[in-house]
């Protein structure tokens, strides 16, 4: 019976997800992040231990919810021979929400079964309001039996889920679903910033978007921040360069053409080249309206 939860990295995704299994009723045992101060501000504030030490988060947990930004940190918390999530853990069920590389996933899954341990892929389709909420979107791949173990978590942070099957495929699905989102923000800049240099009224120009074949869910949510220079980061540009690598990696072991995504992925790494890398992936409007590069001040961050 899962009872105590720990969670490695508790940025906002992953501090909202502890506060939301917190109010669920679950003792969230541990938390431990790279930046020490934030994750004993995290602890104070769930009745929890900062741990100083990954081995110790397995200890003291049943379960242990990991969200990190890429493949050399997932290899670090279970990896390293200093100190890893992997110590004393036989019996203990990791849950990895991270969108990386999949056959990362499948070295750890089989690093985890070497010794006894439970590892579920479940990385994330959702922003940072559904995963205080509970309402994310879950992809899940792994063993049937550890998924099933896992739901009286998983019901508490998804609104929605789906079980793609063996370890990696989770990964392979978020890494698809991240590229075609990203190519429609891209594309989606490109026309606004079009229409914004022809003069047109860029209010109107989303309304006609929003009911014919233009539509998408990126109008949604990033039209009008990219119309008012508002790039609040929900999903940075740095986040979705990375993605946009996985999928495109993805793409050449198969020996596939990927144009789109291999242009996408150039704008950007242009973002995060001219530092622009913490802005929402909006941001990348920043390079399809005309004039707006010379007046970078002017981005919300």
């Amino acid at each position: 019976m899962i009872q105590k939860i720990g969670f490695v990295g508790v940025g906002r995704m992953g501090a909202n997800m502890a506060r939301r299994l917190k109010e669920c009723g679950f003792a969230i045992a541990a938390v431990y992040d790279v930046n020490t101060e934030l994750a004993k501000q995290i602890a104070d504030e769930l009745n929890s231990t900062a741990a100083s030490q990954l081995a110790d988060v397995t200890r003291l947990s049943d379960m242990i919810i990991t969200v990190v930004s890429d493949d050399a940190a997932m290899r670090d918390i279970y990896l390293n021979p200093n100190d890893n999530l992997l110590t004393n853990a036989h019996g203990k069920l990791f849950m990895n929400c991270a969108t990386i590389t999949p056959s990362v996933h499948v070295e750890l899954k089989r690093k985890a079964d070497e010794i006894g341990a439970n590892m579920l892929e479940t990385p994330m389709a959702s922003s940072i309001t559904q995963a205080r909420e509970g309402t994310l979107y879950l992809m899940c791949a792994g063993d049937k039996a550890v998924f099933d173990a896992a739901q009286p978590v998983l019901q508490k942070l998804a609104a929605s889920m789906i079980y793609t099957g063996a370890p990696g495929t989770a990964a392979q699905v978020k890494a698809l679903v991240n590229m075609v989102m990203n190519m429609n923000t891209a594309a989606l800049a490109e026309g606004l910033g079009l229409a914004d240099a022809l003069g047109l009224d860029l209010d109107l120009v989303r309304k006609v978007f929003s009911q014919t074949g233009a539509n998408s869910r990126v109008l949604e949510t990033d039209a009008e921040d990219m119309q008012n220079r508002d790039h609040a980061t929900y999903f940075s540009a740095a986040h979705a360069a990375k993605d946009s690598g996985i999928a495109l990696q993805l793409g050449k072991e198969q020996g596939l053409p990927m144009v789109l995504a291999a242009a996408t992925k150039r704008q950007y790494d242009e973002m995060v080249q001219k530092g622009l890398g913490d802005l929402d992936k909006s941001g990348i409007s920043e390079l399809t309206f005309k004039d707006r590069n010379p007046d970078l001040q002017r981005v919300s961050v």
